[in-house]
């Protein structure tokens, strides 16, 4: 039996475990290891810790489903809408710009994560480890050994990455030296935008009053999209507060990508009181940097010849 390590528990890792699981049945055992608490990546969902059942999305907000995608990954679609993970966008969502008016947008009424959860369930028998953080992937024989940080090596037949490009070439052991120069030019080449998330946890009984459910900000130097995030997925409940999404502009998070995150979830509170200045006091607040937010550019199409699978960024829908 063939022993496939994943590493990663975002949607590209726990999809893969999916269909490995699918494909191979009980030929293949599958680890996925996550150096973070929890599985999610970019599609994370968080809670706040005075009421787990007061969710926010800081990552992905929506599935975008475009004509091309919704034909090509038909089955994802329909799978994850006939378990009520995906829901209809049907809230107000100002200033959103579609490329193509016959796409389709879906919410999670569970947050994003349940995507992700969804998949690794899928991938039954799938060993998953959280806080295993790979530092070292080299050549042993026809195999591969696999460092993380804490523990000792482990042996594997087949290595999956599924972390963003720099994170992959950062790695120490063999792959830098069995990558061609071209390969590495090419993946070298794939740049990511970055963003600063914050999210506002509020009571029970508290209310929110504004017209729409997202919406999307033009004018201001630091903050683009602002969500009461229940209200978009259509959660409203008396049993649990309403949730405020912030996401930064792109510009704004590359500029200070390098500051902690206690540096900057004052500067953007400030900022989105000068948007909102009537939104109340929140109860929690929690801020998320993502330094590879999105994929947003590569000049070349990467094609390996080294015997280890490459995997970065989703392979099945298209997440905005």
């Amino acid at each position: 039996m063939s022993r496939v390590l994943i590493v990663g528990a975002g949607l590209t890792g726990s999809l893969c475990a999916c269909l490995l699981r699918r494909e191979l049945a009980d030929r293949v055992q599958i680890v996925v290891w996550e150096k973070s608490r929890g599985a999610g990546g970019r599609m994370s969902t968080s809670r706040s810790p005075s009421n787990m059942s007061c969710t926010a999305d800081l990552g992905a907000q929506y599935i975008t489903s475009t004509p091309y995608y919704s034909k090509i990954h038909k089955s994802f679609y329909e799978e994850l809408l006939q378990h009520d993970i995906l829901k209809p966008l049907e809230a107000t969502m100002e200033g959103m710009m579609l490329k193509d008016e016959a796409s389709i947008n879906y919410v999670t009424p569970s947050g994003m994560s349940s995507i992700v959860k969804h998949y690794l369930r899928e991938s039954a028998g799938a060993e998953v480890f959280f806080g295993h953080h790979v530092t070292h992937v080299s050549r042993r024989g026809s195999g591969w050994e696999v460092c993380r940080k804490e523990g000792v090596p482990e042996q594997f037949d087949v290595v999956v990455l599924t972390m963003p490009v720099p994170q992959i070439l950062q790695l120490q052991g063999d792959i830098g030296s069995l990558l061609k120069d071209s390969e590495r030019q090419k993946l070298e080449a794939v740049s990511y935008s970055s963003r600063f998330a914050l999210g506002l946890f509020y009571k029970a009984g508290v209310q929110i009053s504004v017209p729409w459910a997202a919406k999307y900000i033009s004018n201001n130097p630091c903050i683009r999209y602002i969500a009461i995030d229940d209200k978009k997925r259509n959660l409203v409940s008396d049993k649990f507060g309403p949730s405020v999404v912030v996401h930064t502009s792109v510009p704004f998070g590359l500029q200070h990508v390098e500051k902690t995150l206690e540096e900057m979830q004052p500067v953007i509170l400030q900022e989105l009181q000068k948007l909102m200045p009537e939104l109340p006091e929140p109860e929690n607040i929690k801020c998320q940097k993502w330094r590879y937010s999105q994929f947003t550019f590569s000049r070349h199409h990467v094609h390996f010849s080294v015997p280890l699978p490459l995997v970065s960024g989703p392979t099945c829908p298209m997440v905005c």
